[in-house]
Parts: structure tokens; C-alpha cells; sequence
């Protein structure tokens, strides 16, 4: 069976997650117990289920300490992959202020009756961790909800098995992905921007392929990338990680570094499918994919 844990911080977007999920034909619970996580799946083994996706959060308490320990147990007969998705705190405020809804773990410190809404984000965090350490982590923080549905929808047409590597572009003017593992910083490079005739446009565009790729510096830029990240693979696979996040930021997150996702990405999803090797590969833009903006 296919076990799809989907997590994270309230206000994160796991309610967008999981109706993602539940349209890609998977069998969906809400709001588990973790206790009860094990009978879930004892009884959807005897229905035959294929495909599950359960969300289970910090709302529960110091129980979800044991979840690391159950899902160690459910991997010895089935395919589990964590989905944990996070937010920074001035997000997350905003989108609780904004909702009006109540944090799931304030007003839960029993000395402090009234736990202030950072505070609990904060206990949460501290609650979630060592799920963190193990799962494919999601950042939504300026992520809309029409862009994490179509990320859930790239990421479940990969297999469960083995390392999934992300390639993903971003702007450094709206900060750094949480979950990145390798930052590449290609702010150095020239940049299409100034450009009238190409500031408009975007990474994608013939146009802003063929002013960067006639650049000496951005084709050392990507080989430079992509021999290091070809060196140092086999590392991280052999450390036996599930997935790994290369980000590669410019400026803005629309020119420079959207081209040398696509460029990089294709290089190894060739590689990918003529070795058959048992690395997944994807690429995505957070700047370019938060548009048109939508609220999760």
C-alpha cells in the first residue's frame, strides 16, 4: 500500500494538500489519531486499498512523539512518504489573523491560560521536528493554493521509492526556501531584467533563453551546478535520504534562475531515463508558479 502522511504546521495549507490528494483518486482521513493510525491501515489492508493519504497534526498533543516509531513500523510492509508542509511565522500570523481562526495548541499551556498565537506556531514547530528530518518538506509561505495543488500533483507522479530531487528557482528578494538543501546563489550572472525588451518576460521565453545562453558565465554557472550536484549524489543516496532540494535563486526568481532550473533539470531527467536509475526528478519556479496570487 501506498501511505501518505500529509503534515505540518497549522495554517501551512494541508487542507488544499489533502483535496489534492483525494482528486488523484487516493482514499483520504483527516485529522487522525495517531493512535489509531495502525488499525487505519490494518483495515484498509483488508479492503485491498492501494492508495491512502491521511493527515495527521500537532493538534493531538505530545501523541504525535510516537509517529516516528509507528510509521518505522508500517515501512516494513508498505511505501510511506511524509508530506510536511511549513510556512514562516509572519505568514502564518497573517493567514490566522486574517481567517480568524484559533490555533489548534493555544490556549492548551495549562500555566499560561492564554498562550499567545506565536507561541503555540512555536510549540508546534518543536512537536513536528523530527517528522521534518524525514519527510518531503513544502515551504508555502508565498505559495498560493492553485501552485501547491499542481506541486502535489508533480510529486505524485514520481515513485515512493528511492530519492526525489527537486530543482526549484526562487527570488531572493522574498527570502530563501526553507526546505532547501543546496542554495545556489546566481545573482552574479547578468541579468535579462535590464532589458526592457526582456523584463517582462520570463525564463521560459525563447527570448531570455537565447540572451543568457550566449552568455560564457551562465554556461559555466550550470556545468559548475550540475558537477556538483552529479559529484556529491551519490553521497546523498547512500546517507539515505528521500528527497533533496536544490534551489537555485536570482533577484526576482523570473529570469536567470527559472532558465537554469529548466536547463539543469533536463540534463538529469535525460540522464534519468536512459540509465532508468532509481532517482526522481522535478523542477518548479516559486516566483513564476505563485501567480495569478490565491490565498491557501
Amino acid at each position: 500500500m501506498q501511505i501518505n502522511l500529509i503534515t505540518g504546521i497549522s495554517g501551512s495549507g494541508k487542507s488544499v494538500a489533502l483535496r489534492a490528494f483525494e482528486d488523484a483518486g487516493y482514499d483520504c482521513v483527516d485529522n487522525l489519531p495517531v493512535t489509531l493510525l495502525e488499525n487505519l491501515i490494518s483495515t484498509l489492508e483488508k479492503e485491498e486499498c492501494e492508495q491512502v493519504a491521511v493527515a495527521i497534526d500537532a493538534r493531538r498533543g505530545r501523541s504525535i512523539a510516537a509517529l516516528p516509531k509507528i510509521l518505522e513500523n508500517l515501512r516494513c510492509q508498505h511505501e510511506v512518504r511524509i508530506v510536511f508542509l511549513n510556512a514562516d511565522t509572519n505568514t502564518l500570523v497573517q493567514r490566522f489573523s486574517e481567517t480568524r481562526r484559533r490555533h489548534p495548541l493555544a490556549g492548551q499551556n495549562k500555566k499560561v491560560n492564554s498562550t499567545t498565537l506565536i507561541e503555540a506556531i512555536n510549540e508546534e514547530r518543536q512537536l513536528l521536528d523530527p517528522l521534518k528530518e524525514q519527510a518531503h518538506s513544502i515551504d508555502t509561505s508565498n505559495l498560493p493554493a492553485h501552485a501547491l495543488r499542481a506541486w502535489i500533483r508533480d510529486l505524485l507522479k514520481e515513485s515512493l521509492i528511492g530519492l526525489t530531487v527537486v530543482f526549484e528557482s526562487f527570488g531572493f528578494k522574498k527570502g530563501v526556501p526553507s526546505e532547501a538543501d543546496l542554495v545556489f546563489d546566481v545573482r552574479c550572472l547578468p541579468n535579462p531584467h535590464y532589458d526592457k525588451v526582456l523584463r517582462p518576460l520570463s525564463g521560459k521565453d525563447l527570448p531570455v533563453q537565447e540572451y543568457l545562453e550566449n552568455i560564457p558565465e551562465v554556461i559555466s554557472m550550470s556545468k559548475d551546478i550540475i558537477d556538483f550536484v552529479e559529484k556529491w549524489l551519490p553521497h546523498y543516496i547512500a546517507d539515505g535520504r528521500s528527497y533533496l532540494t536544490v534551489a537555485i535563486g536570482c533577484t526576482g526568481g523570473q529570469h536567470r534562475s527559472v532558465y537554469l532550473v529548466d536547463l539543469i533539470s533536463k540534463r538529469f531527467l535525460g540522464q534519468d531515463k536512459s540509465s532508468k536509475s532509481a532517482v526522481n526528478f522535478l523542477s518548479r519556479h516559486r516566483e513564476l508558479d505563485s501567480h495569478p496570487a490565491a490565498v491557501i
